[in-house]
């Protein structure tokens, strides 16, 4: 593999502060994204932060913790973890830790289609649109979205993912190039425990491929090319996936196009 591409799929990966506060992780100053943007919000309990959009989209997801949401004049509420909120474009949130508290939070350009809406996450809901199950056997996985395409938004479509004990996820490998970007943020994965996300950008390119070690904290984006999952034994791959179309007209789920070497299997 040339240095020069190695080194690129090298910076797709990005470790998350985990110490107090609001941080860029992944934005288009620092990245190779140009759409997507990650933030990471971490509070201690008692703690507040009055959250701004600005001209951006935003979608916080609660990985840890309970937190409050108040002055917004209809997501004043209480929060559990996995609960998420949808924010358009010059918006904004005061959030108070109830207790130690982290958030991922996607964002991307709003484009003025959108408006606030709260998800509360529900283990019960039957497999339908919101929560589903995605591939088979060892590629077998389980989907929550948390905001999902139906939901009136600019460009994000976001969800949660638990792959099985030691198997992948995002199998076949996908990409998408053309119509969005995608940032993958993996939680619940404390070391040692570790999982792999594998990155390449040609169809087959095993010889190309660039192994990320993934833990708790770890967000890696994909602005084009393949990036599938696969958890080390006895662990399983979580994390909260974000896409970000190019346009409002590319807010799309059914846009993955699967890698032709690798589908049958």
């Amino acid at each position: 593999m040339k240095t020069d591409v190695k080194s690129r799929l090298e910076s797709w990966k990005v470790q998350s502060p985990d110490v107090s506060g609001f941080h860029p992780v992944i934005t288009p100053d620092t990245c190779e994204c140009r759409v997507i943007q990650m933030y990471r919000l971490n509070l201690s309990k008692g703690q507040s932060y009055l959250l701004n959009t600005g001209d951006l989209e935003m979608h916080p997801v609660l990985i840890s913790g309970q937190a409050a949401l108040s002055n917004h004049p209809i997501l004043t509420r209480s929060m559990a973890q996995f609960d998420s909120f949808y924010l358009p474009g010059k918006s904004q949130i005061l959030i108070t830790a109830v207790t130690d508290a982290v958030f991922y939070i996607a964002a991307a350009p709003c484009e003025g289609v959108g408006k606030a809406s709260f998800r509360e996450y529900d283990t019960s809901l039957p497999i339908g649109d919101i929560h589903q199950i995605h591939g088979a056997g060892l590629g077998r996985r389980e989907v929550m979205f948390t905001l999902d395409p139906n939901t009136p938004a600019s460009r994000l479509i976001c969800g949660l993912t638990w792959g099985g004990q030691g198997s992948w996820t995002s199998w076949p490998p996908h990409q998408h190039e053309q119509d969005l970007e995608e940032a993958y943020c993996y939680f619940d994965m404390d070391k040692p425990k570790f999982g792999l996300h594998l990155s390449y950008l040609k169809s087959g390119g095993v010889e190309e491929m660039v192994p990320h070690v993934v833990t708790t904290g770890t967000m890696v984006q994909a602005p084009c090319g393949y990036h599938p999952t696969v958890a080390s034994p006895a662990l399983r791959n979580t994390y909260l996936w974000c896409l970000a179309s190019f346009s409002p007209a590319q807010r799309s789920y059914d846009l993955a196009v699967l890698d032709p070497e690798y589908k049958e299997y």
